[in-house]
């Protein structure tokens, strides 16, 4: 992604449920809040800090892949459910498996570790 607003702007596309807050950061990580409370930047670094770093050999180090098809770019999981990055299909990754998913957990780290937000999505009423 060139910018936080196309960033958002993907991530609308891929979220189903017009009705949830989220929190996108800086490598393209974003935090689903599913019980939105208080401030969202806070309360989704606090869940980033915790479930982002990689720690090889944990959980942390899991990943599973999922394809947009039709939208460019995949999403890779984590061993937090609401806690998903986005791979884009820029032409210039391979498109195997273990290389996205270790390209997406790559982002994930660096995002826990810096927990640079870019945007948040309040759908709050």
């Amino acid at each position: 992604m060139t910018n936080a607003n196309e960033a958002a702007a993907a991530w609308r596309r891929i979220i189903i449920g017009e009705q949830k807050s989220w929190v996108l950061f800086a490598h393209g990580t974003c935090v689903i809040l599913m019980a939105p409370q208080g401030d969202l930047a806070t309360q989704a670094r606090d869940i980033l800090r915790e479930y982002g770093p990689v720690h090889v050999g944990s959980p942390a180090a899991d990943f599973s892949v999922i394809d947009l098809d039709p939208l460019p770019g995949w999403i890779v999981t984590c061993h937090h459910p609401d806690v998903l990055t986005y791979v884009e299909d820029d032409g210039e990754i391979e498109a195997s498996e273990l290389v996205i998913g270790l390209t997406g957990r790559g982002q994930r780290d660096l995002d826990g570790r810096e927990l640079s937000v870019v945007h948040v999505e309040d759908k709050r009423a």
